[in-house]
């Protein structure tokens, strides 16, 4: 018995010492865990376009509308419904019977007046001949000389009456007064035209074409604050995106703004005029890009480009006090810096304020970083790298058109050639900015364990999105 109770408390004390030992076990730490690997890229400044989106009309510089001058039978119609007309052309042709008789009987008045006439100035002439002599009397001479100039009054009378049948005549044969496009004809042949019949036609003039569209008064003004200094007018040219989504190949330059402001949209109507030659020069067709009435998307962009602080777009993280990056501090610790962005590209972000030139942003490897947190950092992806390289050493005031993408994410035109849209938006001012079109896509997932930026956020950092 008191061999069993000996070999129970051995075996208590075995397993009690067996518990401590493998709690001190637990308890000893492992090795620390290295830091996350980040690529990083230098901020640094670039040259961009400036580019304001707008949505506008083309206008016609000229639109006539065609209207008969007398009353007459519509006879001919001598041009072609919807083909281009030159100054003077003959578009319609009315009965002339009437009014050439008119005339005719006009200018039979005339003559028979200034045959009366030449009878008066011989009675005249005798008349004064007679004054010298007993026969003459001073009485006959002055009725003479009344009767010739009232003949004399009498022929400019039937010669302006005469003058107007000619001009009713004339107004038979009915002209463009402009070049332009001809519209569909509204009364056909063998009706009845009077002034009072309305427009036959509408003639609008082709090239070149207004574009008018309205801005709000507030980017009224900081357009007028960027551009003033710069050459006003001079300072921006006006690029025009087709309903299609193409990019028109002719600039244009802005030429007016209106002096008044529409009170319930608060918005002053700019204008502007470009170029709309035919489509095709060698072929007898008459097609234009531009039509009156067309709604485009006109993109105003400063002549000279300006210097922005520039990281790549993949680098930008926003939550709801809005955007930030993270760079590499003291220590190699990721610090949180708030920026404010001006326009950017779709690679591209330009930076307000917030950032300082030569800082280090991490790009990629984001999801795996917090503020204070050491991380190791390394140079971007190649793919990063090429893209601000690309950025740096392109020209942004000769950017490919095709290239530009609508502003709000709308997507790039249809046939623009592969590559990234250099158009787009703003989220915080709404404006675009152009960039180089050799600009790389955004990278992806890095190599070497790093991870892209266009990764999702981990779940330690819920509020933050690209």
């Amino acid at each position: 018995m008191h061999a069993n109770t000996a070999r129970s408390c051995v075996l208590v004390l075995a397993l009690a010492f067996a518990s401590i030992a493998a709690g001190k076990c637990r308890a000893q730490p492992g090795p620390p865990a290295a830091p996350p690997a980040v690529g990083i890229v230098e901020a640094h400044k670039q040259a961009i376009t400036q580019t304001n989106e707008f949505n506008g009309r083309i206008e016609a510089i000229n639109r006539v509308n065609i209207v008969a001058r007398v009353t007459a039978f519509l006879e001919k119609q001598l041009f072609t419904e919807g083909a281009e007309v030159k100054n003077g052309d003959l578009l319609y042709q009315l009965e002339k019977g009437p009014f050439q008789a008119d005339v005719a009987a006009k200018q039979a008045q005339v003559a028979q007046l200034e045959a009366t006439l030449v009878n008066a100035r011989l009675t005249t002439e005798r008349a004064r001949a007679l004054l010298g002599g007993p026969a003459g009397l001073q009485s006959n001479y002055d009725a003479a000389l009344s009767n010739q100039r009232s003949l004399e009054a009498q022929i400019q009378g039937a010669q302006a009456q005469l003058q107007s049948s000619q001009i009713n005549l004339g107004y038979t044969d009915i002209t463009s007064p402009i070049d332009g496009r001809t519209g569909r004809t509204a009364i056909t042949l063998g009706n009845v035209v009077s002034p009072s019949s309305g427009t036959l036609t509408t003639i609008v003039s082709q090239d070149p074409m207004y574009v008018s569209f309205p801005v709000s008064f507030r980017e009224a003004l900081e357009l007028r604050q960027k551009y003033v200094t710069r050459g006003g007018f001079n300072a921006v040219v006006i690029r025009i995106r087709l309903p299609d989504g193409r990019l028109y190949t002719r600039e244009g330059k802005l030429d007016f703004v209106n002096n008044t402001i529409t009170a319930n949209t608060d918005t002053i109507t700019l204008r502007g005029e470009i170029a709309n030659p035919l489509l095709f020069d060698q072929t007898r067709s008459t097609a234009r890009e531009l039509y009156d009435g067309e709604f485009v998307s006109v993109l105003l962009e400063g002549v000279q480009p300006i210097e922005v602080l520039a990281v790549p777009r993949a680098a930008i993280l926003s939550d709801q006090r809005g955007d930030y990056v993270y760079v590499v501090g003291a220590d190699n610790k990721a610090e949180q810096r708030r920026i404010q962005l001006g326009q950017s590209t779709s690679t591209i972000a330009a930076v307000i304020s917030g950032l300082q030139e030569g800082e280090h942003v991490i790009v990629e490897g984001l999801q795996r970083v917090r503020p204070g947190q050491p991380v190791s950092p390394g140079p971007a992806s190649p793919q990063v790298q090429a893209t601000m390289n690309a950025a740096q050493g392109g020209q942004p005031n000769q950017a490919a058109p095709a290239t530009t993408g609508r502003s709000e994410g709308n997507a790039a035109p249809r046939d623009a050639p592969p590559g990234p849209a250099a158009g787009a938006s703003n989220p915080k001012s709404g404006t675009t900015a152009n960039a180089p079109a050799n600009v790389a896509p955004p990278a992806g997932p890095a190599s070497s364990g790093t991870a892209g930026g266009a990764q999702p956020p981990s779940a330690g950092n819920p509020g933050a999105r690209h």
